[in-house]
């Protein structure tokens, strides 16, 4: 290496005492020995060798860069998904970049076109374009909701998770249960969680009743449901399951304002778990989503080479935990 010149591939091959192919496999992410990967990183790391993105993409035509669109990071559950797809696509030699839509569906379909004009490699995304078009030729992700037969879909097993709160409630006591969701129009997997609870209640004989609102209905609709479904100060549900730890928590304030508390007075369980994996305890008992494996999974199918025979939808395990609304820890 030339004093003042920058390290290239050939010198670290030369430091690590391995052939230049293993070094390009290295950095490429090809197949390699770990004690090889080892001895190339440790070599670049002492000569202070860098991968070029750009003469590498201009070889292989590729960006070496992913948009992620997602509505918002203001809910925790995206932005800790968020971090998690940096991460997966980051140890991949990939660029992430974030796209924030704001829910507008011409947003969505305007990212869908830059991927065309190869400006990126690939999107993975949560869209509320109903009507969103994808070109078979764009590689394309979508988390938790069907666009078409040929863009794959990831997702939390939403069905089974709504079985599993409804059955973990009946063991726990409860006798009448009710399930409350808000959320979008659009339909998506996570709809599946009303599906799978119902599926339970209807299978074991156990009274229940659904609040299914949008967006645009607001909190006011469950308020007045629940204040209406209060009779002697006793609420006619031992048992709430909601589609969300954040809307679990609204739900426990306004049963506070009317003087039910959790988990003495009703049992309540949410879906997410995004506490979890923050490094936190959970505020409310939760339908755990695997949020780091949900990110690893969209990027693996993203970055697939061959693409002609992925799935249409990735359905991955959840779980439960406790956290403090429910009497399992009583």
């Amino acid at each position: 290496m030339k004093w003042g010149s920058a390290p290239t591939m050939k010198d670290v091959a030369r430091e690590a005492g391995v052939a230049l192919g293993t070094v390009s496999k290295v950095f490429n992410h090809g197949t390699v020995g770990e004690e090889y990967r080892q001895r190339v990183l440790e070599a670049a790391a002492r000569l202070g060798y860098q991968v070029n993105s750009y003469a590498r993409g201009l070889k292989t035509n590729r960006t070496y860069a992913v948009a992620v669109v997602l509505p918002n990071i203001i809910n925790p559950f995206f932005s800790v998904l968020t971090q998690n797809l940096c991460q997966a696509l980051t140890k991949r030699g990939y660029r992430m970049f974030l796209s924030i839509t704001d829910f507008d569906p011409e947003a969505e379909q305007r990212y869908i076109h830059m991927a065309q004009q190869n400006q990126v490699d690939g999107i993975i995304g949560l869209t509320y374009n109903p009507e969103l078009q994808v070109a078979d030729q764009v590689p394309f992700v979508s988390f938790d909701r069907y666009v078409s037969p040929n863009v794959p879909c990831v997702a939390s097993d939403n069905f089974g998770g709504g079985q599993m709160a409804a059955k973990k409630l009946v063991e726990l006591g409860c006798e009448r249960l009710l399930f409350l969701r808000i959320g979008s129009t659009v339909a998506g997997e996570s709809d599946k969680r009303r599906d799978g609870f119902e599926s339970f209640c209807c299978g074991a004989g156990v009274e229940h009743d659904t609040l299914y609102l949008c967006d645009s209905d607001g909190y006011g609709p469950f308020r007045s449901f629940l204040e209406n479904h209060i009779h002697q100060g006793h609420l006619d549900y031992d048992g709430i399951f909601c589609c969300t730890d954040g809307l679990t928590l609204e739900i426990q304030k306004m049963l506070a304002g009317f003087g039910i508390y959790a988990p003495q007075d009703v049992q309540l369980i949410g879906f997410d778990g995004t506490a979890i994996h923050m490094g936190h305890t959970p505020e409310c008992s939760t339908i755990v989503q695997p949020i780091p494996l949900l990110a690893e999974t969209c990027v693996d199918i993203l970055l697939k080479e061959d693409r002609s025979d992925l799935p249409s939808l990735i359905c991955l395990p959840v779980s439960y935990a406790y956290g403090g609304t429910t009497r399992d820890g009583v």
